[in-house]
């Protein structure tokens, strides 16, 4: 479920070589799935011990109608529940202002990353509940 997400956004549509997209770290992670009512799986994020917040994916015909936020909420009240005190992100550059929202701060200059241009991202964890 979550490779069928994270390939067909970053893979296929963001040309991410398969070789940085599968990192060997998800089974550190914490994950966050969406699903409709029908259990299909819409979009997915992770959450690493370190805090960083990673491989947030919403296939395209759900993107704008909240699956994003309820991800990214979500990653942040775990975060929360397991004592880390302040979650951050490479943000893609086109979506600095969804993660603003959400109380995120751009840091530092912009960087590639799987030749995407990228923000650093912080926040500290004051739960949204």
């Amino acid at each position: 479920m979550i490779r069928r997400i994270r390939e067909e956004v970053f893979v296929i549509e963001q040309s991410v070589p398969a070789d940085l997209e599968w990192d060997g770290r998800d089974h550190e992670a914490a994950h966050v799935l969406a699903e409709t009512r029908n259990r299909d799986v819409i979009g997915t994020g992770r959450l690493q011990p370190s805090g960083k917040i990673e491989r947030m994916a919403v296939l395209s015909p759900w993107r704008g109608k909240g699956v994003g936020s309820a991800i990214l909420r979500r990653l942040i009240r775990t975060a929360a529940d397991r004592g880390i005190d302040e979650v951050y992100l490479h943000a893609q550059c086109r979506a600095v202002s969804f993660y603003a929202r959400f109380g995120f701060e751009a840091e530092g200059e912009e960087f590639m990353e799987a030749d995407i241009p990228h923000r650093l991202m912080r926040r500290s964890v004051r739960i949204d509940r």
